[in-house]
């Protein structure tokens, strides 16, 4: 329960939500792209990075993990060949570069799946995410190709479910 709270902090501190509730077509689209594993575009599902506050938070997390093990591992390595030394540093270095790309992907994958599912107890409360998110996308996919309007959209899909 606790990561789940810090890791809510750490995405309303790095992200700038949209006061605006989230269309349903919009949700729908980002839902599936989403469930397709693409990205989905934060704008349509109003959010933004800050992109200072996400590197304040990553260097936070690396130096919370490379110090304790710079200080375990300060004297052994200062004894052995410097070569050693320089090359770990190197590969450290490397590392940390490489895993900001990782670490930002982490957080736009968590910062939708947290949108949509709060997108979707808005405009389907009595029916859990979970649950019916796979439901719902066909039955979204099947609306775009019989071409449903947007007025009608929600009454289409909320009736392909009830009758599951």
């Amino acid at each position: 329960m606790k990561q789940k709270n810090i890791l809510d902090k750490v995405l309303n501190y790095v992200y700038n939500t949209s006061k605006q509730p989230i269309l349903l077509k919009d949700m729908l689209i980002a839902s599936v792209q989403f469930s397709n594993g693409m990205e989905v575009d934060s704008s349509r599902l109003g959010f933004r990075l800050n992109l200072t506050r996400a590197y304040i938070v990553y260097i936070a997390l690396v130096l919370a993990i490379l110090v304790p093990i710079s200080l375990l591992t300060h004297k052994p390595l200062a004894k052995i060949d410097p070569h050693i030394s320089i090359i770990g540093a190197m590969i450290i270095t490397a590392l940390i570069f490489m895993g900001f790309n990782y670490f930002m992907d982490l957080l736009k994958n968590s910062m939708t799946k947290s949108t949509i599912k709060k997108a979707w107890s808005l405009h389907f409360p009595y029916f859990s995410y979970e649950e019916y998110n796979q439901n719902v996308n066909k039955f979204f996919e099947n609306a775009m190709r019989e071409e449903v309007s947007k007025r009608d959209l929600q009454k289409y899909i909320l009736d392909r479910l009830a009758q599951l």
